[in-house]
């Protein structure tokens, strides 16, 4: 049957445009849910239709419904853009349509990963033996650190889940910090440990587990332990204190891994790499490719010291499995079966942007939320609440009246984003820190420019000089 290309036309006519005028788009959805669910949740029609015609119904039918966080002021969560190799090779990753799970159904894809994987662990700064997986995002990426650990930690005690499971297995304690992402409680609840295994570390002032807690925590300890560290929160960016906190952890055998969605990348601009001193002494590390190295979802790293733990926790042998004893095989170490070559897209902007063009991106958006946090918080009502070190950032703005309350500070505050959002120049989103609500200002995306900090701000002006 010949190929109907029409509709692969219509898609890239369409993707053009989209990127052509995402600057003067509206970052925000404009409209509501019952709208955007009359044009798209229509009847399934009973015959066939044309390629073309389907593509042209998804492109009429999503307008109005998607965020301009491909552009360069969606500041609400940590969310990059898609650099124009990267996105170029993730339509190419589509159109060969490779099981990239083996070697034996993608040779050139599976051969990339792997040099993403090198190139990565280069860029990072970690050990060069460690092993690595592309998966869908940190959610996975913790999910596979944490099965490894797991397998290794009861092994250390002489129980060995893949052939035991897990019923009568001694109890994993995780020793985590309070200020942690909800990922990790998540791939706790995956890997049958249930969130009461969570011990949540108070923190400082400065986001940072404080010392004396933790080493509490561990002393009191009586089977395997795991422990689970922030390269970054995703309010402020803190970082523990690694070369004090793993020696510690490591004297009471436990093992490290290291939640560095974003933060991780610090490690690749030479004047933020201090922020993550001592990190390579852990034994595992999670990030996001999607978010700071700006490759389009899904892509996430796993990165595990002991190779051996790694790949007895994920690798499946069957009959019919063409293995490679040579080539690497990405189901031996990834929790998928079929998967896409979500590698590529990172071999793609690796090449694109090399190290230093990785490093001035880091740089350029660390200084833009800077400069987003100061111009807004010289503005009346606005107080700053965080300039990070780092892409984020706290503001909050304060309700004026004579004798107002937090809970009133918490409304304006919300009440001022609502108004940014629903104005389409820019979007943020609200959280919480130390009980107040707070704008979250975070920068990743490799698109953001002055010209967009302008306008963020200006928006801000105008609403707080009314």
């Amino acid at each position: 049957m010949k190929y109907d290309y029409s509709a692969l036309e219509i898609a890239f006519t369409e993707a053009k445009k989209w990127l052509n005028e995402i600057d003067n788009r509206p970052v925000n959805s404009t409209l509501t849910y019952d709208e955007l669910k009359e044009k798209i949740k229509i009847p399934l029609n009973k015959s066939s239709i044309s390629s073309s015609e389907v593509v042209t119904h998804i492109i009429e039918s999503t307008k109005g419904g998607l965020l301009g966080n491909a552009g360069g002021r969606f500041f609400a969560w940590v969310v990059g853009g898609a650099l124009p190799s990267a996105l170029a090779s993730d339509w190419l990753v589509s159109s060969w349509d490779q099981n990239s799970a083996l070697y034996a159904c993608s040779p050139a894809t599976s051969i990339m990963e792997a040099a993403a994987g090198e190139w990565l662990l280069e860029i990072l700064d970690l050990p060069r033996e460690s092993s690595i997986a592309f998966t869908t995002g940190c959610q996975l990426a913790h999910f596979t650190c944490l099965s490894a650990a797991r397998n290794r930690v009861l092994k250390d005690v002489g129980w060995f889940v893949s052939k035991d499971g897990l019923f009568g297995a001694p109890p994993i304690k995780v020793i985590t910090s309070q200020q942690r992402h909800g990922s990790v409680d998540r791939a706790v609840r995956y890997l049958g440990l249930g969130n009461k295994s969570l011990s949540a570390i108070k923190t400082n002032a400065h986001g940072e587990i404080i010392l004396s807690e933790f080493e509490k925590s561990l002393g009191s300890s009586k089977g395997p332990v795991i422990v689970v560290l922030d390269a970054a929160d995703l309010n402020i960016a803190a970082y523990d204190s690694f070369s004090e906190l793993i020696p510690i952890a490591k004297q009471h055998g436990a093992w490290v891994h290291v939640d560095g969605a974003f933060g991780l990348f610090a490690r690749a601009n030479p004047q933020k790499k201090h922020l993550t001193e001592g990190i390579e002494l852990a034994d595992s590390w999670a990030t996001d490719a999607h978010k700071w190295l700006n490759v389009p979802f899904d892509c996430g790293f796993a990165i595990i010291k002991d190779r051996d733990s790694h790949r007895e926790a994920m690798t499946i042998q069957a009959s019919y499995i063409a293995s490679d004893k040579v080539a690497r095989d990405q189901i031996d170490w990834n929790p998928e079966w079929s998967r896409r070559a979500r590698g590529v897209p990172v071999y793609a902007a690796l090449r694109e942007l090399g190290k230093e063009g990785l490093s001035d991106l880091i740089a350029r958006t660390c200084g833009y939320c800077k400069m987003i946090v100061e111009e807004i918080g010289k503005l009346p009502g606005a107080e700053i609440v965080w300039v990070s070190e780092l892409n984020q950032g706290l503001v909050r703005f304060k309700d004026l009246k004579p004798n107002a309350k937090d809970k009133d500070h918490d409304i304006k505050t919300q009440k001022i984003i609502d108004a940014v959002n629903e104005s389409g120049v820019a979007f943020f989103s609200p959280t919480t820190w130390e009980n107040n609500l707070a704008m979250r200002v975070s920068v990743v995306n490799w698109r953001t420019n002055d010209n967009d900090v302008k306008k963020t701000v200006e928006v801000f002006r105008k609403l707080l000089l009314k």
